[in-house]
């Protein structure tokens, strides 16, 4: 896959009391794509329900690059930066971009996947494993070592 993107349209309740976009919506937003992309591609709800497995976010980060007003249209894409070899944690990079053209947000995600039952990390099943070797990588992509 070349690229996956979300496309955004902000709505009156995303703005803060200076009419641009809440913080708090960029990460919204984030998740957004990110829990589209697995949907999309198998790894749904119901899927994670049923293997007792989710995923979990040691770190979020926005760096906020450009305003965002009402009315900017919104892409918000996804890539793979990091992962370790069997997708047992992982790092995921979303860009937003406005008109296509300004870069506006960038949030990096680290995280990895848990057990809900055990509430311990765990190895993924092969179709969370499949979905995430699915995700377009950055131009910086590595494989890092288990923790």
């Amino acid at each position: 896959m070349v690229e996956y993107v979300k496309n955004v349209e902000i709505r009156w309740s995303d703005l803060d009391p200076n009419y641009h976009l809440r913080h708090s919506v960029y990460y919204d937003l984030g998740a957004f794509c990110r829990i589209a992309f697995l949907n999309e591609n198998g790894v749904t709800p119901q899927v994670m329900l049923s293997h007792h497995i989710g995923p979990v976010l040691f770190r979020e980060e926005c760096v906020f690059k450009r305003e965002v007003k009402f009315g900017d249209e919104l892409r918000v894409n996804l890539k793979l930066d990091k992962s370790t070899h069997d997708m047992r944690r992982w790092t995921l990079v979303h860009e937003l971009w406005k008109q296509d053209d300004v870069l506006a947000a960038i949030i990096t995600v680290e995280g990895a996947w848990l057990d809900t039952d055990l509430r311990k990390l765990a190895i993924p099943p092969s179709i969370f494993k499949m979905a995430f070797e699915m995700i377009p990588k950055t131009e910086g992509f590595a494989f890092i070592e288990k923790k």
